[in-house]
């Protein structure tokens, strides 16, 4: 049995897997009660030959999981499994946490049909919010673009009122744009690819954007606020202004504010905050529009150095995302 590092493609992983024969099952995560490891729809994909990638919790209940997987691909039929504290079951495969779990085991092909599976996973490639609606008590899983407006806001899967109907959202992944190629930025890509975002560098000057500063990641050269039009900012979208520049930064910052970006960060000391606070004021920017700007961006825990301000600027972001 190998254990993939990536939890971000399972249905993709599970669709490529069933066609290739091998045979695979998704796993979710359907309610949660106290202290679960893993959030409401969180997943993981079983092959048939052991293999599995993703987590319904923190390592505690996989094994229990693969079991079940294996005998549900065996006959074809879902199973709804509970775990918890008061479960000899599950405190024997080790969910020590002191909450309980409920998971969701469908066997693809036969549970979950490979025709909606691989819908899904179109959805998925075109960046298009999609949820799958799939009936506890049996029913066939279906898939939606519409209805669950607040769900989607809120990038939050679950049951509905009617204790029977599980809509598993599948939102299109977080966006950082970084403005600015410099050593924090060096630091940050990596560390929010790690949680979940798709990053991208928009930085006019080649000398800082380019492959070898940052490998495998979208580059953007043009004028921060022609290439934030490219890119398109969306509500999903953190927008972090590093270049410390406000020939650079002020421009990205006007078309930050026209967006619907969850996050706006600066980068800057708090005199050169007030500073831009004057420049924006007087070109005719809002009091509540300046207000939604972190600056000095990132969380204030005494970092020292490009990484640590890095972990700063993501924790705050991802407090902002998850808090408001």
């Amino acid at each position: 049995m190998t254990i993939s590092d990536r939890f971000d493609d399972i249905p993709e992983r599970a669709l490529t897997w069933h066609r290739a024969g091998r045979g695979a099952a998704l796993a979710t995560v359907v309610e949660t009660w106290g202290s679960a490891p893993r959030r409401v729809g969180s997943m993981l994909v079983i092959s048939g030959d052991g293999e599995m990638a993703g987590s319904v919790s923190g390592g505690c209940v996989e094994g229990a999981v693969v079991v079940e997987a294996m005998e549900a691909l065996e006959d074809g039929k879902p199973r709804l499994l509970e775990y918890g504290v008061s479960d000899g079951d599950a405190f024997a495969v080790g969910l020590a946490c002191g909450g309980t779990i409920r998971v969701l085991v469908q066997p693809v092909g036969a549970a979950l049909p490979e025709g909606v599976l691989a819908e899904l996973v179109a959805h998925r490639a075109a960046r298009t919010p999609a949820a799958l609606v799939t009936g506890l008590d049996g029913g066939t899983p279906t898939l939606t673009t519409e209805g669950f407006a607040q769900r989607f806001r809120l990038d939050r899967s679950g049951v509905e009122e009617d204790g029977t109907t599980f809509v598993a959202i599948h939102n299109p992944p977080l966006q950082m744009v970084i403005v600015g190629g410099v050593h924090i930025a060096q630091a940050l890509v990596p560390m929010a690819r790690i949680a979940g975002f798709d990053p991208i560098i928009l930085d006019p000057r080649e000398s800082f954007a380019n492959e070898s500063r940052f490998p495998e990641t979208r580059i953007v050269t043009d004028w921060p606020d022609e290439g934030l039009d490219r890119i398109g900012i969306h509500a999903r979208t953190a927008l972090v202004l590093l270049t410390h520049d406000p020939k650079l930064d002020d421009p990205a910052l006007m078309r930050g504010f026209d967006s619907p970006a969850f996050y706006i960060g600066a980068l800057g000391s708090t005199r050169t905050h007030a500073k831009r606070v004057e420049r924006l004021t007087a070109a005719g920017i809002s009091a509540d529009n300046i207000a939604r700007l972190d600056a000095p961006v990132g969380m204030d825990i005494g970092a020292s150095g490009p990484a640590e301000i890095a972990v700063s600027i993501l924790a705050q972001v991802i407090k902002t995302l998850r808090q408001g």
